[in-house]
């Protein structure tokens, strides 16, 4: 008996293993949750809704922001392996080129960004993390310019599911 208890011991284990190992899937579409939210010195936009395709490593990301910095339309394309994506954002002042590697820490996606504003260098991190439920997307970011280094998050809760009609 204590021959077969060993082997069921592990086999038992595995999904726990693999459960452990497991990154999250950021796919859905996300409703920015202002109250919840911290925007620095940045004006808060009046709504923000984010589209997300994820099937690591690919992650694609189209935005919808009304508001704050101006109404602005973005779909931005990112890989989750560390290879430098780079993304051209069309903002109310121009064209903004942005080059991210984006990589795993745990369950916590890190997107390092690098562009320039009007001459400034500028360099951002941001920190997605998922709640366990699934419901809700954090996005921390340090944001670091010539000007000054500031923080701000970013909660969106995630919007339910269309009901299937049959």
């Amino acid at each position: 008996m204590r021959s077969i208890l060993v082997p069921l011991a592990i086999v038992a284990a595995i999904p726990f293993a693999v459960a452990a190992d497991t990154k999250p899937d950021f796919s859905g579409e996300w409703k920015l949750n202002i109250d919840k939210s911290n925007f620095g010195p940045m004006p808060p936009p009046e709504s923000e809704t984010r589209t997300i395709e994820h099937a690591d490593p690919s992650l694609n990301v189209k935005s919808v922001q009304v508001g704050g910095i101006g109404d602005m339309t973005t779909e931005m394309k990112f890989s989750t392996d560390g290879k430098e994506s780079v993304n051209t954002v069309k903002t109310p002042n121009g064209d903004l080129t942005i080059k991210t590697t984006m990589s795993w820490e745990g369950k916590a996606l890190i997107a390092k960004s690098t562009f320039d504003i009007q001459g400034m260098d500028v360099h951002s991190e941001d920190h997605w993390e998922l709640s366990e439920d699934g419901k809700t997307m954090t996005v921390n970011q340090k944001i670091v310019t010539p000007q000054g280094d500031f923080e701000a998050s970013r909660v969106y809760d995630k919007a339910a599911a269309a009901a299937k009609t049959q």
